[in-house]
């Protein structure tokens, strides 16, 4: 039998009353996505003392030489609105907003436990609040989770607080959210490189760092408490990595062949200096030949507060 083409199959198909469904072929840049870098910069927990606006400007200002495409902001970008009053929380706000401009880059925003407004009792908010909870950050920032495309790279960007009854916070991806992201992930090619953002760490080492407390935390904050459910997701995709913030500590956890990629806080230790041996930062990411690579940049901040470790 002589060897048919395409369009004489599906002619032929036609021909005979059959319906023909071809499966779409991948296109050069989703099976070989473009080499580019772009910035990791989250913790930034911005306040108008400790100097904290000075230091995020110096950040930003020396992640503006970086040849980068983006910025993924991590999270925390303020410090801080759980327990303080609507007024202080948007002038926060503001300031953040403000300040970013020095990136001048297109940034893409992840939730931290920071930027909800009024969970803490503390702050006199109640839940009937318009802008209560990630009410406040969904109006500067937009969605809380989402994903995007870029030279061939699925992002996604994941929102990892949960909320208790007690009104504090817990690491936690609800169930709607694993919903979509089932959803989004499965929707793309085995091949399709995949780089996960999110602020609590889905996985870390950070407990191998500090002592065991005498009790117990009442509340499952220092990573995502349901982060097994997301994993499982991640199985059968080709996620580059997942770039983390939370614990101001720059690390990198292999999980199951995943880099799991924590980077140390612009803010380090909240503005008081070193944080347990990492100083005030932010990462750069490269991506090149389907691979994905970091580095992380201090830019010489100096405390001023004389607590400073």
């Amino acid at each position: 039998m002589s060897p048919v083409n395409r369009r004489e199959f599906l002619s032929l198909a036609g021909a005979a009353g059959l319906v023909a469904i071809a499966p779409s072929l991948p296109t050069a840049a989703q099976s070989a996505p473009q080499d580019f870098s772009f910035l990791f910069i989250t913790d930034t927990h911005l306040q108008p003392e400790l100097n904290a606006a000075v230091g995020t400007d110096m950040a930003f200002k020396k992640a503006r030489g970086f040849k980068s495409d983006f910025v993924i902001q991590g999270g925390d970008h303020v410090f801080d609105s759980l327990a303080v009053s609507k007024d202080r929380a948007s002038s926060l706000f503001d300031l953040y907003g403000k300040t970013e401009q020095d990136l001048g880059l297109k940034v893409h925003h992840t939730i931290g436990n920071h930027d909800c407004f009024g969970i803490y009792p503390a702050s006199g908010a109640t839940s009937a609040d318009p802008l209560y909870g990630k009410k406040m950050f969904e109006e500067r920032f937009g969605k809380t989770y989402y994903s995007f495309d870029h030279k061939g790279v699925h992002f996604i960007v994941l929102d990892s607080i949960g909320f208790t009854p007690d009104r504090a916070y817990e690491g936690r991806v609800d169930a709607e959210q694993l919903g979509w992201l089932a959803a989004d992930l499965k929707a793309l090619s085995a091949a399709m490189p995949v780089v996960v953002s999110v602020h609590i760490p889905l996985v870390t080492a950070f407990d191998s760092y500090v002592p065991v407390p005498a009790e117990p935390p009442k509340h499952h904050g220092m990573s995502v408490a349901n982060s097994s459910e997301a994993i499982a997701l991640f199985e059968g995709h080709n996620v580059l990595g997942v770039l983390q913030g939370h614990t101001h500590i720059n690390e990198r956890v292999v999980w199951h062949g995943v880099p799991y990629i924590t980077s140390g806080a612009v803010s380090g230790n909240w503005w008081h200096g070193t944080r347990m041996g990492t100083p005030e930062g932010f990462t750069v990411v490269d991506v090149k030949g389907g691979k994905l690579s970091t580095r992380y940049e201090t830019y010489g901040f100096k405390s001023v507060d004389p607590k400073n470790t």
